[in-house]
């Protein structure tokens, strides 16, 4: 079964008034629902100091109520930065909250400024992100969990806040390191948007390679995060793309995302050169053409990116009603295997010029 969903950061530019945007959020949401998609996600950052961004508990359990019955995720919660007891409850309470719906997605972070506010040096954030997830898991099993940390201390305690099912662990992952850490420890990779598909197909291997060694099954879901824009025509789709994304990526730029990824990954670079097997912008036949390929790779969980900060919800709005109507339901009935129809996707880098000969 494919499911594809919708990622909501809820990133506004700095200043924007909460509630206004908060309503036009919402209007995503429910156009998302009322268009029959699987899935809604939400990210966390600290201090963005170029965005505001709403943290995901409580923008998350607003929209559960417009939902339907859509899963609910983060993509991603920064497990290490918080306390395993409070998120264990917290998010057992957002899964009651989604009637056990809840996905719980999980990294490491990149940020220095934001382990430097948490009091927590870098040299200790993978051994408190590993033992951070020891803990989550191990109280949503209800069964006595022991921990002996500097920030975190457990005698045999018992958790009563139990999620209504147990959330899915997708842990997302830039780096080969952290790419074999989702293959051993998570339910499932959570496929960044962030790399060229050439780097995310080497990385597969890695993944599934990975997880054989770890003597883990398969896994049962791989979810794919894509930055995407939908459009009657390429050249519309660009044009009302560009300017948000190209800002994105800037800002990613000057946080240092691209420093914890491979190394052919940077962002210093044109939009043109960016967006190169990276980002999909054009018509609805020009995105399928795009997605339906990692259909051969396994991805069965489409998680998608149309609105950016700065856009005009009018304009996030109409890409996600023409994603809901008019690519969803292919890619839901696409099977796993090599596509029903081979075609060029060379023009998914959505540059500024596209060829007339690949027009949409």
């Amino acid at each position: 079964m494919v499911s594809v969903g919708i990622f909501l950061t809820h990133q506004q530019p700095a200043g924007r008034d909460p509630v206004e945007a908060l309503g036009e959020q919402l209007s995503l949401v429910r156009a998302a629902r009322d268009g029959g998609l699987d899935s809604v996600f939400a990210g966390q950052h600290h201090l963005p100091e170029s965005f505001s961004h709403i943290q995901p508990l409580p923008w998350l359990a607003r929209l559960a109520a417009d939902a339907g019955d859509m899963r609910i995720g983060t993509g991603i919660h920064l497990l290490a930065l918080h306390n395993p007891v409070d998120t264990a409850e917290n998010f057992a309470s957002l899964d009651a909250v989604c009637g056990g719906r809840s996905v719980f997605g999980v990294g490491l972070g990149y940020r220095e400024v934001e382990y430097a506010a948490f009091g927590i040096p870098p040299g200790q954030k993978v051994r408190r992100f590993e033992e951070n997830l020891r803990i989550v898991q191990e109280m949503w099993s209800g069964e006595p969990v022991h921990a002996d940390n500097d920030w975190c201390r457990l005698d045999g305690v018992r958790s009563t806040t139990l999620p209504a099912r147990r959330p899915p662990v997708w842990m997302a992952a830039n780096s080969d390191a952290a790419v074999k850490r989702a293959a051993r420890l998570a339910d499932t990779w959570m496929i960044n948007p962030h790399a060229t598909a050439a780097t995310i197909r080497r990385q597969l291997d890695l993944f599934h390679a990975e997880r054989a060694a770890a003597g883990r099954e398969p896994v049962r879901e791989l979810p794919l995060m894509r930055e995407i824009y939908c459009a009657p025509t390429r050249e519309r789709a660009v044009e009302l793309a560009r300017p948000y994304l190209a800002g994105k990526y800037k800002v990613y730029a000057d946080w240092g995302q691209d420093r914890v990824m491979p190394v052919t990954e940077s962002f210093d670079r044109d939009y043109a050169d960016l967006a190169e097997d990276r980002f999909v912008v054009g018509s609805p036949e020009d995105c399928l053409a795009a997605l339906l390929p990692w259909r051969e790779l396994g991805v069965d969980h489409f998680v998608l990116r149309t609105d950016w900060a700065g856009m005009p919800v009018g304009d996030a709005l109409a890409s996600v009603e023409l994603l809901a109507r008019e690519v969803a339901p292919v890619l839901r009935s696409s099977p796993a295997g090599p596509s029903p129809e081979k075609k060029d996707t060379s023009w998914t880098s959505a540059s500024s010029s596209p060829s007339p000969t690949t027009a949409g």
